[in-house]
């Protein structure tokens, strides 16, 4: 028998998939907008998943793992659509732990000294001994007594994540944490702020201008048709499957970044004071609730980032889009890494390319202008282009189905994906700054200004 022949035919102007037809030269005709219909009587009309992965060659062909084993329907995807390829990728700042550098001190001076030490009265007399001084004397007494115990402990506490060793050498109290050289992957130095700083800056823990640092992106796997859920920690999220990139892995492709930085830190006890407030714990519930609507509508189940993390992601949108009209560099060139942990809560907004462009010195100058930054920050988040519509935003509204947001949009907080973190969810500027709807959730609040 002859083979019939396949042909595409098109109907209308709009080029929609419900104008598109398939017809064969026996008369068999069919639309293409079926193949977008999963559950048609018929059946799925792209057929079953048999396992295929052409990407890794013909002998990686393996049965389809779907649904207690069942194979799954195929979907079909566009190849020049947006949603082809998602990487998914785990980033990590060069840092040096502070935990390692206080082991090593302490190691020291541990069999002559510190090993028979009781309490932290017992490393505050050790500390007057020359060679002790010498050797711990960039930390703080409580610090080195809770490494002691560490050190005596039968059993080691578990590893911490990437964020949480991050920001506890950013917090750390030396004034200046690595070398400043050529060949240094991190270089960071406290600015000085006054003790008796009032307004804004009164929020403000620390600011540390990080001249050097070198951040390294390792792409681990891609997802098609859905982004894998950012993983707010920087941990690799073993729940989400995704695509292989080799049959037998046994190297990750990674690049090195190297850029500056700066680092805000606002006081952890204001925080807990502001999240405990009536009006705040109110719009707690309704992000909430926005946050399990879209775990409903997506079949996922994630772990809320808490109010902490909006406040911080929201106050480092407006700050990378006010810092980025005084560096010297674009705001698709900024990227930021948000600390919501037990250790403090902070901001990092830094630069990062292969080569040295990163390094130009702009971020460190605004830095040092830190008060001046969020003062113009703060400005520009009173007021969105799309007010009231947007102040009024309610996470849970079924008809915008914005289920992440509250009062943001593009026309004030979202901004670059290539520079946030979170793929521009969880915002909403009424947690950072009075708005036209005046809902009393501000962390500053009027009288600051």
């Amino acid at each position: 028998l002859a083979a019939a022949q396949l042909w595409l035919l098109e109907r209308g102007t709009m080029g929609d998939f419900l104008d598109l037809f398939i017809e064969c030269s026996c008369g068999a005709r069919r639309n293409l907008g079926q193949a977008t219909q999963p559950n048609l009587e018929e059946g799925p009309a792209l057929g079953m998943c048999r396992g295929q992965r052409p990407w890794l060659g013909k002998a990686s062909n393996e049965k389809c793992g779907g649904e207690n084993g069942k194979p799954r329907p195929n979907r079909l995807l566009v190849r020049s659509a947006s949603n082809a390829y998602f990487p998914q990728v785990v980033s990590a700042i060069s840092i040096p732990e502070r935990d390692i550098e206080l082991k090593k001190a302490v190691q020291r001076v541990w069999d002559d000294y510190l090993s028979t030490s009781e309490s932290p009265e017992d490393v505050k007399r050790e500390r007057k001994k020359v060679k002790v001084q010498a050797a711990i004397g960039p930390f703080k007494d409580e610090e080195v007594w809770a490494e002691i115990q560490r050190q005596k402990a039968p059993v080691q506490p578990a590893a911490k994540s990437i964020k949480q060793a991050e920001i506890e050498t950013l917090l750390a109290s030396q004034d200046e944490v690595g070398e400043d050289a050529p060949q240094s992957n991190y270089y960071a130095r406290n600015s000085p702020l006054a003790p008796d700083r009032k307004g804004i800056m009164s929020l403000v823990e620390r600011v540390v201008l990080v001249h050097r640092l070198r951040e390294v992106v390792t792409q681990v796997g891609f997802t098609r048709f859905e982004p894998a859920e950012p993983d707010l920690e920087s941990e690799l999220n073993l729940g989400v499957r995704s695509g292989a990139l080799a049959r037998e892995l046994s190297w990750l492709p990674a690049v090195e970044n190297h850029g500056e930085g700066v680092f805000l830190a606002l006081k952890s006890e204001a925080v807990q004071r502001w999240a405990a407030r009536a009006e705040v714990k109110k719009r707690a519930k309704d992000l909430q609730l926005g946050f399990d609507e879209w775990q409903r509508r997506h079949q996922v189940v994630r772990r809320f980032p808490g109010l902490p993390y909006f406040l911080l992601h929201s106050l480092s949108h407006l700050l990378l889009t006010a810092v980025s009209l005084e560096c010297g560099y674009s705001a698709s060139s900024i990227s930021e890494r948000i600390y919501s942990t037990d250790a403090g809560y902070g901001i990092l907004l830094h630069t990062g390319t292969p080569d040295a462009e990163g390094t130009l010195g702009g971020l460190v100058q605004v830095g040092r202008r830190m008060e001046e930054m969020l003062h113009q920050a703060l400005e520009m988040g009173r007021l969105c282009s799309n007010d009231p519509v947007c102040a009024q935003h309610q996470p849970p509204n079924a008809h915008e189905e914005r289920f992440l947001h509250g009062a943001s949009c593009h026309g004030c907080l979202l901004i670059s994906e290539s520079s946030c973190e979170g793929s521009n969810e969880f915002l909403d500027r009424a947690l950072v700054i009075p708005t036209v709807e005046e809902l009393g959730t501000e962390f500053f609040t009027e009288d600051l200004f």
